[in-house]
Order: C-alpha cells, then structure tokens, then sequence
C-alpha cells in the first residue's frame, strides 16, 4: 500500500498522449488484424499453407488459435487493463512474427500474402515486412515502458510488496 504522504508522479499532457496515440494504434491494429483473419478463415488457412511450416492437420487449429490470440490482445490492450502486461505480450508476439518471417526469407519462398492482415490487405513478404514488425515491437515496448511507470511509480515499494 502506499503511504499517505507520498504523492504519485505528475505525467505530463504529451507523455499520456504518446500512451493513448500507442495504445489505440497497437491495439487496434492486432484486433484489425484478428478480425480480416477472421472474416476469411479458409484464405487465412490457405495463407498459413503457403509457409510451409505446419503439417496441413494443424492448419485450421492454428488459424483458429492465432486469430483468438490475436482477438485477445488487441481487446486487452484497448480496454487498457494492466496495460504494461498486454504491451509486453503484444511485443512478444510480434517478435515471435518477426522471427517466423526471417526464418521463411531465408529459406527462399515467394510468399504472395504474409498473412498479417488476412486475405483481405494482402502484402507480399519481402524484408521490409519484419523490419515493420519490429518498428511495431519497439512500439509495444516503448507502451510497456510508459505504462509501467504510470502503474508502478515506486518500484521499491512495489517489490516490497511483492515480496
């Protein structure tokens, strides 16, 4: 708990518009992201195939199981509930993406649809696709790191706490 005479930090006007301008474009752009997936799962399934990564029995699951991720984490971050939390999984998961993308360039396969927005804005994958996904990732960091200043502005105390 926190002391009655310790006061919280005053964020500044830019410093809760850069968090409000991060949180709505990371967590729109994951739940936009869900939902073109979503709208044409079996262009979604077909995208997935083209990676040649998965055995073709684990395509519909895992189409299913990225689109309910993704759903999730652009919810939680829009709802803006233990917003530090949601930014890191968000910078996780696009980490994960970018690394999946990396690994298929250099292998050497033409993918006409990277699959990051569904059938629906299709982008080839090229080198520039993992270099916006890990401008999104330090996105996602930068909206963890302001979060957790804003959640946690004592961090002695809140180890105290914890422990």
């Amino acid at each position: 708990m926190r002391e009655l005479n310790q006061k919280r930090p005053v964020v500044s006007f830019r410093r809760k518009f850069l968090r409000f301008v991060l949180q709505f474009f990371i967590g729109g752009m994951i739940f936009l992201s869900a939902l073109g997936k979503s709208l044409d799962m079996p262009g979604f399934i077909e995208v997935l195939k083209a990676y040649q990564a998965f055995p073709p029995a684990a395509l519909k699951s895992l189409a299913f199981c990225v689109t309910g991720i993704e759903f999730f984490l652009g919810f939680w971050i829009l709802s803006g509930y233990r917003l530090s939390l949601s930014a890191w999984g968000a910078a996780l998961l696009n980490t994960l993406y970018t690394g999946w993308m990396v690994i298929t360039l250099l292998r050497g396969l033409a993918i006409s649809n990277c699959g990051c927005f569904g059938v629906f804005f299709p982008q080839p994958l090229t080198w520039l696709t993992p270099i916006g996904d890990l401008v999104l990732v330090g996105m996602c960091v930068l909206l963890a790191y302001l979060t957790q200043t804003e959640e946690y502005p004592n961090r002695r105390l809140r180890t105290a706490l914890l422990n």
